[in-house]
Parts: C-alpha cells; structure tokens; sequence
C-alpha cells in the first residue's frame, strides 16, 4: 500500500502533523521533492519539532525514513537535524544515492539573483533550492552519491567553476577554494556515506510494505501547475510524489489533500483571497503564522474553493484533512469564495493567469470553542456546517479535522 499526502494551498497547510499522525501505519515515509526550504512543525507532548529535510516518519520509532532522489539536499542541513534527533537516528533514515546535492554556491547564486530581481522578487527562501534544481535539469547538478568518491568530485567541481566563472564574477561570486572544500566534502562523506543508498531499488525491494510518500510545499507552488512564476522549483503534486520517489503509479493507493480551514501564502504572487484588513491580522495572529523556514510573516486570507477544487482534481485526492480550525474561533462571520470574477465574468475554475481575479465569497456565520476538540459531535454547530460546506463544494470527504497543534487534538469522521 503506498499513500500520498500532498498540500492543496501554498504550503505550510500542517502536512507534518498528518503525516506524523498516520505514520504509525507505515513502514516507510518517504521526502520526494524540495529542499530545506520546505519546514514542516510537529508537536508531540508538548515538544516542538522543526523539521526541514527529514521526513515527519523520524517521530515514528518503527517507520524507516527515506529521502528520495527529487529532494534536493544541503548536507549540513541534513547534519544539522539528523544530530539533533541524536545519531540512531541514522538506523532508520536513507538518502538517494540519485538526489542532487546543494552547495553553497548555489545559495550564493539563489540570493545574487534575488536582488537582481528587485521590485520583481519571487519572494524565494534563498536557499539554493532553484538553482540545485537548473544544474540538475542542465545535467551538470551533483548528486549525493558522488561523496563516495571525492577525487572525481572535486574534479567535476574545478570544472564546475572553471565553466561557470565569468557568471560567478557578474553575480560578484567567489569561486570556493578548493583546499578548503575538499575538507568540507570530506566530513560531508564520514556523516552521510553509510546511508547514501540507491533507495529506489530500496523502496522497490519494499513494496509490498505500507509507504506514505510526504509532499514538501504544495500544489500552487507546483512548478508546472502552480501560480507562476512565483513558484517553487520542483512538482509538488502527486505525479511529482512518484517521479520524486521511483514509486511505480500503478501501485498507489491513496491521496491525502491537506488544506487550512483558511489560506495562507508566505512571499509574492497571485493570492485571491487575501485579507489585508482586521480579519487577516485577526487570523495572523491567532494562526501564528509565520514561516517555519523563514520566520516570515504568511500572507493571510479565507478559504478558496475554486483553488481547492482545482488542487483535489489534480491530485486525484481520495479524502481531504482540514487543519487549524481552531483559529477561526471567534469570528462572528466567515467567507469562503466560491468562485471567481475577472472584468465582469463569473469564473468557477482556477486560471492559468490569476490577473484582476477578484473573489466571490459567501458568509456563513461563525463559531467559537473548536478549540481542542476530538470528536465531531463535540464540535459547535456552526463549525460542523462550515466544514460540511468545503466538503459539498470540493466534492470530496473531509476525513481528517485539526483543532489545535498536539497530535490528537484531531477529529477523524
């Protein structure tokens, strides 16, 4: 059995929790797109973890872990977390041999470019992710597997820059010396050789296990299918899940949608239903929402069906999680848009181009004290028919409802 669990907004809709609730049902989780741009939060008695390339499984002591070759990984991130969790964590983690390597200089290039951008920035984390994934559509990325052999891979890299200086010298890059990144390399290799794998062969050796692929961001900051250009740098979506991973499609099971009772958006771009008024500084602040990457504060808004739909039939979603419920406790009103309008016409599906898009909402009446409730009969009345009304408008069962940050502060219908 292999599930998907993939984001249906902008990121940063609670996947984590999910992903940690139900990862006692799996054998294996596996990360197969993004890098440490991506943060996911997990609360388990009262202890918060941050978590940016480790699959949300590492909070299982059953689950093996696995980092997928679509991930892009920054080492010393992964070193970072992985000491963190304290070392036997290494017994149950595996990095594709076939996932691409970040480097500083491709964080060095991500915020040149940036600047240069000015009034036109993407609102990207600056973390290398964008230009990790050019080198590796440009076949001239590194991989992770290379940091077995390090003589062939510092001779790849002093061509790398040797290739590359004139672009280095206009985005006023020093090229690294290589005495010093040999040395860096070096302890790169002694922390990570021994769980650099092929992990495709490995999954596939497996697949008769339960395996819950985990999506990092979500799916309008798809780069194929999302609001660009003001996207991320990889698929996000569940055929991304697949390619990220070598799952072969036939043998998926179920798609999780996960969405906010609410939307967010952290950077620029396109964003339909943002409030920029009390309502979004109300939600803000009850949300706490700010980046777990970035420590930005997150574009705040109401919920949008049209993108909602669009996210669900995309991603083939069998069941949908709502989260963070809790944190429209209080209002008095609250909007969901239910279509669109651009330049007097009624729009009731999500564009390609989001340009004078304006939403039309509806107002249901609001509730209060969702707050920590397990059981839907326990939730208020109003709360009931808000989440009723989602699930009629994206045609698809809402399974899961989160009501606060601990792991079972959730309903299950």
């Amino acid at each position: 059995m292999v599930d998907v669990i993939v984001g249906l907004q902008w990121g940063d809709e609670g996947k984590g929790k999910i992903v940690d609730l139900k990862a006692k049902n799996y054998d294996i989780v596996v990360r197969s797109q993004g890098g440490h741009n991506a943060g996911h939060t997990v609360v388990v008695d009262g202890k918060k973890y941050a978590l940016h390339l480790l699959p949300s499984g590492v909070l299982n002591p059953n689950a093996m872990n696995v980092i997928g070759n679509g991930v892009v990984v920054y080492p010393p991130q992964l070193i970072k977390e992985i000491k963190n969790f304290g070392h036997d964590i290494k017994n149950k983690l595996l990095v594709s041999d076939k996932a691409h390597m970040i480097l500083d200089h491709h964080i060095k290039i991500d915020q040149a470019r940036e600047k240069l951008r000015g009034k036109n920035k993407i609102g990207t984390t600056g973390r290398g992710i964008g230009p990790a994934y050019a080198d590796k559509i440009a076949r001239i990325g590194i991989r992770m597997g290379e940091l077995k052999d390090l003589d062939s891979l510092i001779e790849r890299l002093e061509h790398y820059y040797e290739m590359n200086k004139g672009y280095f010298k206009y985005l006023d890059i020093e090229i690294p010396d290589m005495k010093k990144l040999r040395e860096e390399l070096q302890n790169w290799q002694e922390e990570l050789s021994e769980i650099i794998v092929d992990t495709t062969k490995y999954l596939w050796d497996n697949i008769d296990k339960n395996i819950l692929l985990e999506g990092a961001q979500a799916t309008l900051l798809d780069i194929d299918h999302g609001t660009y250009p003001y996207v991320t740098s990889s698929n996000t979506i569940t055929s991304g899940a697949l390619t990220g991973s070598g799952i072969p499609p036939k043998k998926l099971n179920k798609v999780i949608g996960i969405a906010k009772a609410y939307t967010t958006r952290v950077g620029n771009g396109p964003f339909p239903t943002e409030d920029l008024g009390v309502d979004g500084d109300k939600i803000r602040k009850q949300g706490a929402e700010y980046g777990t990457t970035t420590g930005r504060p997150r574009r705040c808004g109401w919920f949008d069906v049209v993108a909602a739909k669009y996210a669900v039939t995309l991603n083939s979603c069998d069941e949908v999680a709502v989260m963070k419920l809790d944190v429209l406790d209080g209002f008095e009103r609250v909007k969901v848009c239910v279509a669109y309008e651009r330049d007097g016409e009624r729009i009731d599906y999500f564009p390609s181009n989001l340009e004078r898009i304006k939403p039309i909402y509806v107002e249901l009446d609001g509730w209060d004290k969702s707050a920590h409730v397990r059981k839907w009969e326990d939730l208020p009345s109003n709360a009931k028919k808000y989440i009723e009304f989602i699930e009629e408008k994206i045609g698809v069962k809402v399974k899961y409802i989160s009501t606060g940050a601990e792991r079972d502060a959730t309903i299950i219908r």
